[in-house]
Parts: structure tokens; sequence; C-alpha cells
């Protein structure tokens, strides 16, 4: 896939947003500045897009100050909101970076049953191999056969090996076993399934703590990354998510997918407002390749409807 047509994806995706925007500023032509009222819808607009009533106030400022030498012109209004939407997202475009050593680096995967997960799980499995890293995967969400099923199936399309155990069976001895195997093997990334059943709060807690204590004994340092993935379609329900797992699961980055239907996207914006977490990759598209590391610029601008 080239770099042309996942751009265009985002972008695709992210047009509900921009049509909202371009009724807002329709009809402003030959004005110096936003009107009051202009400024209201346009502020309404960017909240109701998920970016968060934060953000929203900031751009507004912001327009509120420009003044408009040549007349209000849609394209300069959507720069300024790109280039604010911006500001918030660069600190947190961090990559998934492989610099554990020892090896393997363990990455835990965790989100709500639904989000998409384990099919997330394939697709950065695929994009460390693009990276000629040594990949393992381990079903460690033993509560659903289903998963453990899912999960075998994509790592033989990838040709990566895969560690499962029973349905019901003890997730932290699959990750031990998966751990020790990686080791012996010498594989440079191990990237656990979790479970995602919030229904149990506590009984969710208490997996994910027996994991953690079974990894620490193996190697002090892991697991080195615990990525939350999120539905993009959930809107404002992934920001109570991602609170819920910090609690659960100290949660130390964000992918989010889905990008590419009806989501509005600003949920990211907001998230990273709020939060500050590191947003590793998104995703537009149910294909293998169609999950890419975050870009702050081309979101933002993918946000605002800025065309070029």
């Amino acid at each position: 896939m080239t770099e042309i047509s996942w751009t265009q994806k985002l972008a695709n995706g992210l047009k509900r947003t921009s049509s909202r925007l371009t009724d807002n500023l329709g009809g402003l032509l030959g004005s110096d500045r936003l009107d009051k009222a202009t400024l209201d819808d346009v502020e309404d607009a960017l909240i109701a897009s998920d970016l968060g009533p934060a953000t929203a106030g900031r751009i507004r400022d912001r327009l509120t100050d420009a003044r408009f030498d040549r007349g209000v012109d849609e394209k300069a209004v959507r720069a300024v909101m790109a280039d604010e939407i911006a500001r918030v997202l660069r600190p947190v475009a961090k990559p998934l970076r492989i610099d554990a050593f020892p090896r393997p680096q363990v990455i835990l995967v965790i989100g709500v049953n639904g989000s998409g997960k384990t099919t997330t799980i394939a697709k950065l499995a695929h994009l460390f191999l693009e990276q000629d890293y040594g990949v393992m995967l381990a079903a460690g969400d033993t509560f659903r056969a289903a998963a453990i099923g899912q999960l075998r199936v994509w790592a033989e399309r990838l040709g990566v090996p895969i560690v499962t155990g029973p349905e019901g069976g003890d997730a932290a001895g699959v990750v031990f076993d998966a751990v020790k195997q990686a080791t012996a093997t010498g594989i440079d990334v191990l990237i656990v399934d979790t479970a995602g059943r919030l229904q149990n709060k506590r009984e969710l807690m208490d997996e994910l703590a027996k994991v953690r204590r079974v990894l620490g004994r193996l190697n002090p340092a892991a697991p080195h990354d615990v990525v939350l993935v999120l539905d993009a379609t959930t809107g404002q329900n992934a920001l109570s998510q991602i609170e819920i797992f910090r609690q659960v699961a100290g949660v130390t980055g964000l992918v989010m997918t889905k990008l590419d239907g009806s989501a509005r996207g600003g949920v990211l914006v907001a998230a990273a407002e709020k939060f500050g977490l590191p947003i590793h990759a998104v995703g537009v598209g149910e294909t293998i390749d169609d999950l890419r590391p975050f870009d702050a610029d081309e979101l933002a601008r993918a946000i605002a409807g800025v065309t070029s």
C-alpha cells in the first residue's frame, strides 16, 4: 500500500468532522475576522467531533485573534485548526521501539472485547516483521476459545510462532511458557494477548497482576509495554476505557483502530490532552498493513480537512 492511499483512507475516514466544519465556515468570505456566532459554531463542531473542550477552546482563541488580510478563507481557517491540533498530538506521537535487552521485548496488548484487539496484535506483528524483528505471539486471553483460535490463525498466516493454552487455563502459565520459548529461540518481540472482560474489574486486575508477577520473575523489566487498543467509533467512551485500564493494567501507550468508517477521530486529541499517553499507531482498515506508526501532523490535517 502506498503512502498516498494510506493518507487518503485516513482523510476519508475523518471526513465527517471535515464536513461539519465546512458547514460552519460557509458564507464568510469577504470578512477579515470570524464573528462570534461563527466562532461559537466552530467550537461546538470541534467539541461534537470529540476533540474535547480544552483543545476546542484553544482553537477558538487562535481563530479569534487571527486576522485574514484577504478575507476569511476556509483553507486558512483549517490550517490554524490543524496547527493547533498538531501541537497537542506531537508530544505523544511515539512509535513502539524494540530496544529491550535482554530480549525478548514483552508487549501486553489490552482492550475491551470487540475493540479489534486480536486483529491489532496481528497487525503489530506484521509491522515488526517488516522491520526484520523476530516475533512470537502468546494467546493470553484464555477466557475465550475464539480469541485463541483467531490468534492461532493469524500466527499461521504471518508465519510466526505462537504459544497457547487450553480455554479457561492459566494465562500467566501461557505467558511464562512464551517468555521461556522466546528467550531460548532468540525472539525479539513477544506480543501477548490478554483478556478484555471489564464486567469484573477485580478478576481482570488479579489476572493481569499475576501475569506481571510471572514476567517479573523472568525479567524484572517486563512487560516493557502495555498497549491499550481503542475503537475510534466509540467516541468519548474511549476516554472512559483509558481511565479504567490505566487503573487495572498500567497502560503505557495507545493504538487506535477503525478510523476508516464513521469515526470522528477527535477523541485521540482529547486523550492526548487529558492523559498524555504515547500514541503508537492508528489503523484505517481491515487489511494486515492498515496499521501504521502514528503521525501527529497527518492526523491533524485529516481532522481539520486540510487537503494539501
